[in-house]
């Protein structure tokens, strides 16, 4: 009796049915995916502040107070929404003398035509990484090149992020030029003060001075000059650079490809 009453109803009702079911299914995939991407990025990010804690720590000792590195790592996993018992676990581990300290290492190469790139990287076991770093350019017909054979295409930078509020950029910039400030401007996220890497201290020492809060600072290698590629061309280059970002050792991957339309 049941079947004959499934039988009966509408055709169009059975398939609106069907495919409202598969695309709530789509949909739930599609959140899921998004959710455990987002998931991953995240864990990558702590995993990379996790490594700088240590590298502060066993630089300066652990006190923020007294340790300048610290207190710009602290920041950035407070910008990072890393829990705050995460961080004083990681402060806690990197002062214990059998934490093993993390080596920066820089790897230079190039990616298929003939883009330039820079792998930064902390590693505590650099056998291993050198092998997997090495393995990725060619495995992507790339090469991985010697020290200082791409390096210098890049300027290596310091940045601050500043909380907004009631500041004038232009004020500003004037007033820290004399501590390295190269450049000076706001987005919907704060105002960023941009400086060669050398200055980093004492930017940062300055803006402490002034109780500027302070939301996030870090280093950046900007590319002297960009390369043009095609949209295939771009492709195959960005597969290499994500399988760079997805190893463990690696903090940061550089590159000078124009990725612009």
């Amino acid at each position: 009796m049941q079947f004959i009453i499934l039988c009966n109803i509408p055709k169009f009702f059975i398939f609106v049915r069907l495919q409202n079911t598969l695309e709530m299914g789509r949909a739930f995939e599609f959140r899921k995916a998004r959710k455990m991407k987002r998931w991953s990025a995240m864990a990558k990010t702590f995993t990379r502040i996790g490594k700088d804690i240590v590298i502060a720590v066993k630089e300066g000792g652990p006190d923020p107070n007294n340790n300048a590195r610290l207190r710009a790592v602290i920041q950035n996993a407070k910008a990072a929404n890393m829990p705050k018992d995460n961080v004083e676990r990681a402060i806690k581990k990197a002062s214990d003398k059998n934490t093993e300290n993390y080596k920066e290492v820089l790897f230079e190469g190039y990616a298929p035509y003939g883009i330039a790139i820079l792998v930064e990287t902390a590693t505590d076991n650099n056998n291993r990484t050198v092998a997997n770093v090495r393995s990725y350019f060619n495995k992507a017909n790339g090469n991985l090149g010697t020290s200082g054979s791409v390096e210098f295409m890049f300027d290596r930078t310091c940045n601050f992020r500043i909380n907004p509020e009631g500041i004038d950029t232009e004020e500003l910039e004037l007033e820290f030029i004399d501590f390295g400030v190269e450049e000076v401007f706001s987005d919907e996220d704060g105002v960023l003060l941009y400086g060669p890497f050398e200055n980093f201290g004492s930017i940062q020492k300055e803006l402490e001075n002034r109780e500027f809060e302070i939301l996030s600072s870090g280093f950046e290698r900007i590319p002297q000059t960009l390369t043009k590629l095609n949209a295939e061309q771009i492709e195959e280059v960005e597969k290499l650079i994500e399988k760079l970002e997805e190893d463990d050792d690696v903090q940061n991957v550089y590159h000078n490809m124009d990725t612009s339309e």
